[in-house]
């Protein structure tokens, strides 16, 4: 059911996109829904349809038709995270093996952006304030106008690799970070498990990736796009690996086929020829870069998980 909603720009919006605005207003509808309201010109601004674009002051009037009935699938869904790191630009999460970053069009929960979603956000679907009891069941939300933090995913992991993943808060973090990974500013390391004795100490896999279209799969294709992983031997096994990865170019399953193409595939890969295990033994370890804001230098860690010393 569409509704008329009527607001004032308070200081907090002033300059903001106006579609910058309305996804924090809005925290529970898609963006694209969004956006389609403002070029349908269903929103105004002191009288006038704008586009997404517009520069919005202080005391501006905006009026929208909405249906608010129009969830968008990133729910707020309270779970357990493993948050390595926080400050108002970002958040740095160790994500566990399977767990998805975001959700698709069969899995719309459990996913890292789900639980981001309820973390970022101080007021949960009780009406209390996050990490906190409310004993009072009359408890009122002292701010229902405040902004959603919308996570923003600025790289991936896929759903069996488990370790650091960092997410921003805002826009302009968002922007930014994005520019500094397709830059290569940011340095990743990950840590993989791997069947068979690798016998360099260290070295490189250049190897062509492409999509197999009729198979729908990601391998190793004489005409598809260059790519390239640095490794060095971390512990040797009896019938086992523990390799250091760096991924210089970042291609779809990229480390998994350039393991499998070195004649190592990744344990619990078994679709490339890994041995069976419990999880894949993949991990994003170690992450570094200048903060966007501050300009520090950054750099984190995460532990190797058990499975791959069992």
């Amino acid at each position: 059911m569409t509704q008329r909603l009527e607001m004032v720009i308070g200081p907090e919006g002033h300059k903001k996109r106006l579609d910058e605005f309305l996804f924090g207003r809005f925290g529970g509808l898609s963006k694209m829904y969004l956006r389609h309201i403002v070029k349908e010109e269903k929103c105004e601004v002191n009288g006038r349809n704008e586009n997404v674009g517009h520069r919005l002051r202080e005391n501006d009037f905006v009026e929208i038709e909405l249906d608010m009935t129009r969830e968008t699938s990133m729910q707020p869904q309270k779970m357990q995270l493993d948050i390595v790191y926080e400050d108002a630009d970002l958040v740095i999460v160790n994500k566990a093996a399977g767990m998805l970053v975001h959700p698709t069009n069969r899995d719309k929960s459990g996913t890292l952006l789900n639980g981001l979603s309820f973390y970022l956000n101080p007021l949960n679907e009780e009406g209390g304030m996050r990490n906190a009891e409310f004993p009072d069941p009359g408890f009122e939300n002292p701010n229902p106008k405040s902004e959603t933090v919308r996570p923003g995913l600025i790289h991936r992991l896929d759903k069996q690799t488990s370790g650091l993943i960092v997410v921003a808060k805002n826009q302009r973090t968002h922007k930014k970070m994005t520019e500094a990974f397709r830059r290569k500013f940011v340095s990743k390391r990950y840590l993989a498990l791997v069947d068979g004795v690798v016998q360099d100490d260290e070295g490189t896999i250049t190897a062509s990736i492409g999509r197999f279209g009729d198979l729908k799969h990601w391998d190793v294709k004489e005409d598809g796009k260059e790519s390239e992983t640095r490794f060095w031997v971390r512990r040797r096994d009896a019938d086992g690996t523990l390799l250091e990865l760096e991924p210089v170019t970042g291609r779809t399953n990229q480390l998994r086929i350039h393991c499998a193409h070195l004649g190592h595939p990744i344990v619990g890969d078994v679709k490339r020829g890994g041995s069976e295990h419990d999880r894949l033994c993949l991990h994003a370890w170690k992450i570094a870069f200048r903060h966007p804001s501050t300009k520090n230098e950054l750099s984190f860690e995460s532990a190797i998980p058990p499975a791959f010393t069992a």
